[in-house]
């Protein structure tokens, strides 16, 4: 069963998810990959603001490419989530409720997600064209130099995802594995 669900994602929300479920999110959502994530692990270390805050948003690991003419964004397809692993269980202990990416967590994460209520959604590899329709609105939030890497804060509508990791230690690669066999 699919559901819609907007963000703030809220702990009630987070508890009616379950890996494998189908979910299309609405919302703000903010993009950081592995440079913008090691900025943010030296703002907190050093108790500075971040540029936006955690509490109940979600982080989609993904850089875009260029912006076509009259479109609003680029091409905006996840990037391998376990690059982000070191810095992840800190931000759910901080507030973030959700991330999105492709591929596998670490034990460490997957323990986080559950000790802090959270989820982890996997958005299609190699569909970023696709998604990029579901992108309203994009800005620059922060570390523009980095340019496609930088923070961006994207209005999304119905984006479409799907349950990998849920609050309750579900896992859909595992329990794809037992089918598998």
């Amino acid at each position: 069963m699919s559901l819609k669900i907007k963000i703030p994602l809220t702990e009630e929300i987070v508890l009616k998810l379950r890996a494998g479920q189908r979910v299309f999110l609405s919302g703000t959502i903010y993009t950081a990959r592995d440079e913008a994530h090691r900025r943010l692990s030296e703002l907190i270390e050093k108790g500075n603001p971040l540029p936006f805050n955690l509490k109940g948003n979600v982080i989609y690991y993904a850089g875009p490419s260029s912006t076509p003419p009259g479109k609003v964004i680029g091409s905006i397809g996840p990037t391998t989530s376990s690059r982000m692993d070191p810095f992840t269980p800190k931000l759910l202990q901080l507030g973030l409720k959700g991330t999105i990416g492709k591929g596998k967590r670490s034990d460490e994460v997957k323990k986080a997600l559950v000790e802090f209520r959270a989820i982890y959604f996997g958005a299609t590899g190699g569909a970023g064209a696709l998604l990029s329709r579901y992108v309203k609105r994009a800005r620059v939030l922060a570390f523009p130099e980095l340019g496609p890497e930088a923070i961006m804060a994207l209005e999304v509508e119905d984006f479409p995802l799907v349950v990998i990791n849920d609050a309750y230690g579900g896992d859909l690669f595992l329990e794809r594995e037992k089918w598998r066999r």
